[in-house]
């Protein structure tokens, strides 16, 4: 063999063991590509009854059937949530799926279209049937941003029954009867209502919504929309100034203004109050944590002892009986994933999931939310798991309360809603009278007007 055909045979020796190599990798690098990975911003929080339940029952579970992809999970709550969401949609960067309102909070994620429209998606997988019309209505850029948990009513009376049996009172049925209340609950060292305010979106959504909905009616955004009314008109005077009665008259007191959200349910479940206002989405947090087997409110004790309602009969009310309402929270995608990329088809597989029949059963279980699928049948869900107490009352309450009124952060844009939030923490304090609010909020309204 001559010195040419040996160095030939050497090279091609080489370049195939090179070729090999190169296979290998490539082989290999497709075997690992083949996972696609998705950043998920979750709402959660970890101190709450069923919390790291869910984490096992939900997310484990999405992982063990889903192992093509690798969820990268952040878990905030409240204020560092929405705090983080800001950032990220300022800096461009929205995370590939992450859990957001149909407004309000999440208002910038709509205008900025940070996320995509899951109508398409709905439609595509012939999915539009299976959810409550409602949910599916466009929000407040007038797209569907996120795919709902359902609809969330955003006030709530918790009634603490036996308290007053046993100071010889009786669910009220009126406002004026529950202000009656005050003082021989007083003499006692009972609160009348407990209530959570340092958080200033609390009293906007879980008590003034509703109250601006009696005094304004079920259409009073349209109108204000319209022009044909103002904030400094006595139908949101009227509303501030309930607010301010509560306060005075004691009703609520003012160190709730630096009770952080949620820290006082305790209290109320241990009778230090005969009222406790929230959301329709708390009740969850009285009920049985399935990983310690405790509860605030003992099962037989929420069938006995407790009740849900709304504050009955404002005075000056122009309807009665309405509570505030709007589309629940739930779950939307990144605009930056490339349409018909594997990126794509993964997050929309988790979202699915995450408003799917199994996760959402799951989540009425536990009390968290009301399923928008309507391929959940909670009547035999609740009889057949036998649900706790609370479960079942809710759903009663869905149907005592049929007339639904905005939630002022679901209708108005952050520059109004803000002014209104402060606002009402300055009437809490005493700093500043309900005409001299409304005022305010009048010349935001304004001024965004103008700027649109």
């Amino acid at each position: 063999m001559t010195g040419l055909k040996r160095v030939s045979v050497v090279a091609l020796a080489l370049l195939m063991v090179v070729t090999s190599v190169f296979a290998q990798g490539t082989k290999e690098e497709a075997t690992a590509g083949k996972q696609v990975e998705l950043t998920v911003l979750n709402y959660i929080d970890m101190s709450e009854p069923n919390s790291a339940n869910e984490i096992a029952m939900v997310w484990d579970k999405f992982a063990a059937e889903n192992p093509d992809i690798k969820l990268v999970r952040e878990d905030l709550f409240n204020e560092p949530f929405h705090q983080k969401t800001e950032a990220y949609v300022a800096s461009g960067q929205v995370p590939d799926v992450l859990y957001m309102w149909p407004s309000g909070r999440s208002t910038s994620l709509h205008t900025t279209k940070s996320v995509k429209d899951l109508m398409p998606f709905l439609e595509k997988d012939g999915m539009v049937d299976d959810y409550n019309p409602a949910a599916l209505a466009p929000q407040f850029a007038g797209f569907v941003g996120e795919l709902p948990n359902g609809l969330t009513t955003t006030h709530m009376l918790y009634v603490n029954a036996k308290v007053l049996k046993e100071n010889g009172l009786s669910i009220p049925k009126s406002y004026a009867e529950m202000k009656a209340m005050v003082g021989p609950l007083k003499a006692k060292g009972i609160d009348l209502i407990a209530m959570d305010n340092m958080d200033a979106w609390v009293m906007q959504s879980c008590l003034f919504s509703m109250v601006v909905g009696r005094f304004g009616g079920v259409d009073w955004y349209e109108k204000l929309a319209a022009g044909s009314i103002k904030f400094t008109d006595p139908w949101f005077i009227s509303s501030l100034a309930l607010i301010d009665d509560m306060y005075k008259s004691g009703m609520l007191n003012r160190n709730s203004l630096s009770s952080p959200y949620g820290s006082s349910r305790g209290s109320f479940a241990a009778g230090k109050a005969a009222f406790y206002i929230d959301g329709d989405w708390s009740t969850a947090s009285f009920q049985t944590d399935i990983t310690t087997g405790k509860a605030l409110i003992s099962p037989a004790s929420q069938q006995s002892d407790f009740e849900l309602m709304v504050i009955p009969n404002l005075p000056g009310e122009v309807i009665s009986n309405s509570n505030s309402g709007v589309v629940g929270t739930g779950w939307g995608m990144s605009a930056n994933i490339p349409a018909g990329s594997a990126k794509e088809e993964a997050a929309w597989r988790l979202i699915k999931y995450l408003q799917g029949e199994y996760v959402q059963t799951y989540r009425l279980t536990t009390g968290a939310s009301f399923p928008s699928n309507l391929n959940v049948d909670v009547e035999k869900v609740v009889k057949e798991k036998n649900l706790e107490p609370f479960i079942a009352k809710r759903a009663a309450y869905y149907a005592a309360y049929t007339t639904i009124t905005p939630v002022i952060d679901g209708v108005l844009h952050s520059d109004v809603y803000n002014v209104i939030n402060t606002g009402l923490q300055e009437i809490g304090l005493g700093s500043k009278a309900p005409a001299q609010v409304a005022s305010e909020v009048q010349k935001a309204w304004d001024t965004w007007k103008k700027n649109q």
